[in-house]
């Protein structure tokens, strides 16, 4: 999430905002779990859409790539707290608790968790923090929040221990599937490596062995020719398209898409 205020440094993040905003967000490192407290949350992946309102907790799964919209609605401004619970944090629990860790997590990528009065109690305890964010928490006090956070979610749904326990690395998964549904993701090849179960070295072999070019190459193509399709067939302005088909800047996308196809995305016409 993009230039959220931090309540504790790279743990515990306040996002506010007035306005509809879509965000890229590209690689989601840890396990994260977000708490609406107003407006609305939606979340895309490449598999699910998931909707979130006033009072809802979400549990993302780490290793995922993901866009999420946020949206003030009627009389209620857009307000998340989001708990990034990092593996070190999580080994550290399970080493205290002396939780075994037998299982590889095979369900669900993206939890919603059901409310009760332990976790709005938690949920409460919370909010004096993001209402004095010019005051940072304390550390020792907000890593106890974070753990007394990781405590209830696995009180709530037990099933969650494989969830927030599973240290192994991502098993390695179909390439192409994989990258033809999350192409238009801005992420290095580094990423996409890690996402996909592999070394560096070992995706950029596979990769040229199922679509005959380089990595780069073929993320440049691929999102290009998916601008053109946008354009010509669906009546899209690049000023619309060129963020989410990963590229940084319009100037960029103008420039490469010249010379690609030899004319200005400007100047193609729609169907």
């Amino acid at each position: 999430m993009t230039n959220p205020t931090e309540i504790l440094p790279g743990v515990i993040f306040h996002s506010y905002l007035s306005a509809m905003r879509k965000e890229k967000v590209g690689f989601l490192g840890h396990n994260t779990l977000v708490l609406q407290v107003s407006g609305l949350f939606k979340m895309q992946t490449a598999s699910e859409i998931i909707s979130m309102t006033k009072g809802d907790m979400l549990l993302i799964r780490k290793n995922q790539l993901a866009e999420i919209t946020k949206i003030p609605l009627e009389n209620e401004d857009y307000q998340t707290i989001v708990i990034c619970l990092e593996d070190s944090f999580l080994g550290q629990i399970a080493l205290e608790e002396q939780i075994e860790i037998n299982n590889t997590y095979s369900g669900s990528q993206n939890v919603l968790i059901p409310t009760n009065e332990f976790l709005r109690g938690f949920f409460q305890s919370v909010m004096p923090y993001v209402r004095n964010s010019e005051g940072k928490i304390a550390k020792a006090l907000g890593m106890l929040k974070v753990k007394e956070a990781v405590y209830l979610l696995i009180n709530t749904l037990p099933e969650l221990k494989d969830f927030l326990f599973d240290f192994s690395e991502p098993h390695k998964v179909d390439l192409e599937k994989f990258m033809l549904s999350n192409f238009h993701y801005n992420i290095s090849v580094e990423k996409f490596a890690q996402l996909t179960g592999r070394s560096l070295a070992s995706f950029k072999r596979d990769f040229q062995r199922t679509f005959g070019m380089a990595p780069r190459q073929w993320l440049q193509e691929r999102r290009l020719n998916e601008a053109r399709h946008l354009i010509e067939t669906k009546n899209k302005k690049p000023s619309a398209i060129y963020l989410d088909l990963g590229f940084e800047t319009l100037s960029h996308f103008s420039h490469s898409f010249k010379k690609r196809f030899g004319k200005a995305p400007t100047g193609i016409s729609s169907i």
